[in-house]
């Protein structure tokens, strides 16, 4: 049984760090109007809270984690459960910064191997078959009571740091109680099955939940998480520690070695918890100026902003203050992120103030100023599915988008995904009534490969994929998508019709070095990542079949070794040349050199790459899929073909490759083809589309450009 309630205890401590952070995120998300007053949180504020979706999840962490410790403390002695507690330090450390600095990882350590050794030798000493003795409950209660009441009177005497300690303290006692009066009242029910439950330590555990509960969110509002989270772990078990041994009578007397060791062991504890809370604040360049934001994301400064730091108020001309969210942007190389990055460049270009909420690329949050956008980097952490792709804690998007809008007051929010970036901004900028455009880049398909989803399940995830994407734009005034395709995909699947279809656009200005083909053997380019939706392997067996045709593959993914491998296996090895990530200037040079451009991929909604590629005079043979055909012109600057038709592809590489005449008349072909996605003409649709929202005149849906 004592297994058991380690194990329950072990869960409890996972799922109360789960509970601290999403509240801990919560409460900063609603900053204090007043200003120099971070906490107590305001009445106004606390009833926000109660309101907050995220904070009532936070909640229900908390219960669960509730109801497995008291289950454990129903299997085992309180001074056994009660210190386990402590891997919630660790565990909220872990949480709070995806690369936590040095300074916090020796003060979490130490403050965890301070209540070890605590435990450890105070577990020694447990009896397990002690009696509770009578009356325990109002003694406990009385403790309690005194003991919290006197800390939350220090704290509102208290500013900065120790203010939140305090707090925190308060919670620590508060919950010691609760176990403690959780065991008086589980022991017995699992002892001997008695229904009659005492009514004494059932008030008082009520009541002490709550008076911890909001101790609690005031720590939080005066502090870090981990802080919070350190303070309450290690007053929480000490507490308890000393009720079981003194009040319950559940361990024998301690020598003195053993008491000693206790108590450097509490010491080492508390001095962690006073590292942890005086640890400093990370901070960040943005342009000339600097900002000071905690571990927990961009908070607003505890004093009022200086008036030469303010944000300059915008000229009348309607130039806009635009925020953009992106679940992707570069460094990550992939068509989603590469038009996040053009559409906030070249807005800013125009004069508009431009800021991009988007996964840090190094796990840390900062803010850069980039080609005049300012991207705010939301901490983040790797994922097992792609190398570089990295996705923020739902909680942490949500406090960064509510402080981000809070601070901006932007006139419109911009999302490219209804993943975790673009489901917070679209949730916080509904709630402050900050207008809405969304651009959809996504298709189940993308993600089907990294999630590994078997083949009989992808329908119903499917549905399910694109439900959960219309219901989180539903709040947009207007939902773009890059072809005329696209948009159709999103009507069948339930999105209204404020709809329209707005080209990507390729920067038709890029140098495209030249090259000519001569006696070279004739070559066919591949750029993109190297996943399943992109059907690589079908272009690498035609490339089999077609004698002296060399292939070039651009880009980077999962399935790399997979693909290298079976070009072993099909004898063209030393014909198919895979180069990575490149540079934009290689990049250029590989467009240039090839005969023929090809795109496999089954799920492109329009394929910057074969933008990029018509911009560069190229034949482009593509897949018969989704927004490909609307590119390509059968005969004109290029052809299609039946997806996964290897033995097609073969031939139409074959036959094209072996007209030179016909390949500068593709190539001619593409380029005036291509004219019509200019970026400038997607630059100028969108600020009319944005002028047109804030104006309350929703356009209707125009032709996209063929």
């Amino acid at each position: 049984m004592i297994l058991l309630g380690i194990l329950l205890a072990t869960m409890a401590a996972l799922t109360y760090a789960v509970a601290a952070q999403v509240q801990h995120a919560a409460v900063h998300a609603f900053p204090d109007p007043r200003p120099g007053r971070r906490a107590p949180l305001s009445t106004a504020t606390l009833r926000k809270l109660v309101r907050d979706r995220n904070w009532r999840i936070g909640l229900a962490a908390l219960g669960i984690g509730t109801a497995l410790h008291a289950v454990a403390l129903a299997c085992a002695p309180l001074t056994v459960v009660q210190p386990i507690g402590v891997l919630a330090i660790g565990f909220a450390v872990l949480f709070s910064s995806t690369v936590p600095s040095r300074h916090t990882v020796i003060a979490a350590l130490t403050s965890g191997f301070g209540i070890v050794v605590f435990v450890v030798l105070v577990a020694g000493q447990a009896n397990g078959a002690a009696r509770i003795p009578s009356g325990a409950d109002r003694q406990v209660m009385a403790i309690a009571g005194v003991a919290t009441t006197g800390l939350v009177v220090c704290a509102l005497t208290m500013r900065g740091w120790t203010r939140g300690l305090a707090f925190a303290a308060a919670t620590g006692v508060a919950y010691a109680a609760v176990s403690a009066l959780t065991r008086i009242v589980a022991s017995p029910l699992w002892d001997s099955g008695v229904t009659d439950l005492p009514t004494l330590p059932l008030l008082g555990i009520a009541l002490l939940l709550v008076a911890g509960a909001a101790c609690l969110q005031q720590a939080y509002a005066s502090g870090g998480v981990d802080t919070a989270q350190a303070t309450q772990t290690v007053v929480d078990p000490l507490v308890g520690v000393l009720i079981g041994m003194f009040l319950f009578h559940e361990g024998h007397p301690a020598d003195t070695t053993a008491a000693i060791g206790e108590a450097l062991g509490a010491t080492l504890a508390i001095i962690g918890v006073i590292a942890l809370a005086l640890r400093p604040g990370p901070t960040f360049a943005s342009g000339s100026q600097a900002t000071t934001a905690g571990v927990d994301g961009y908070r607003l400064s505890e004093q009022p902003v200086p008036q030469s730091q303010r944000l300059p108020d915008l000229p009348s001309d309607r130039q806009l203050r635009v925020v953009i969210g992106a679940d992707t942007f570069p460094p990550d190389i992939n068509g989603a992120a590469r038009f996040a990055q053009q559409l906030a460049g070249g807005l800013a270009g125009r004069g508009h103030d431009v800021h991009v909420l988007c996964p840090s690329d190094t796990g840390r949050e900062r803010v850069d100023e980039v080609d005049g956008v300012t991207l705010h980097r939301v901490p983040a952490h790797r994922t097992p599915m792609h190398p570089s792709f990295r996705i923020c804690l739902l909680w942490r998007a949500h406090a960064g988008a509510r402080r981000l809008l809070t601070a901006l007051r932007p006139d419109l929010v911009h999302v490219q995904a209804h993943f975790l970036v673009g489901r917070a901004l679209v949730r916080q900028a509904a709630a402050l009534r900050i207008p809405i455009v969304a651009t959809n880049h996504f298709m189940p398909e993308n993600l089907f490969g990294h999630l590994r989803v078997p083949r009989w399940l992808r329908g119903a995830a499917r549905s399910l994929a694109w439900r959960d994407l219309v219901s989180v734009l539903r709040p947009a005034r207007v939902i773009t998508a890059p072809t005329p395709t696209a948009v159709s995909l999103l009507t069948r699947y339930g999105v209204s019709s404020r709809t329209l279809a707005v080209s990507c656009g390729v920067n038709l200005l890029t140098d495209h070095a030249s090259a000519k083909l001569g006696d070279a053997p004739p070559s066919v380019l591949f750029v993109g990542r190297l996943d399943e939706e992109k059907h690589v392997d079908v272009l690498l067996r035609a490339v089999a079949s077609v004698p002296d045709l060399t292939s070039d593959i651009v880009g980077d993914g999962p399935l790399r070794t997979t693909l290298a491998r079976l070009a072993e296996q099909l004898g063209i090895a030393d014909r198919v040349r895979f180069h990575g990530f490149v540079s934009e200037a290689e990049l250029a040079r590989a467009y240039a050199r090839c005969t023929v451009f090809c795109m496999p991929g089954t799920a492109e909604l329009q394929s910057l790459a074969t933008m990029e590629a018509m911009a560069a005079g190229k034949p482009i043979i593509a897949a018969d899929a989704v927004a490909l055909p609307h590119l390509v012109r059968p005969g004109r600057n290029g052809w299609l073909f039946p997806p996964g038709e290897s033995t097609v592809l073969a031939e139409l590489l074959a036959t094209t490759c072996a007209q030179p005449d016909a390949l500068a008349a593709m190539g001619a072909a593409s380029r005036q083809l291509i004219a019509a996605h200019d970026i400038n003409a997607t630059l100028t649709t969108f600020e009319s589309l944005y002028t047109s929202v804030l104006e309350h005149d929703i356009p209707v849906p125009a032709a996209h450009p063929e």
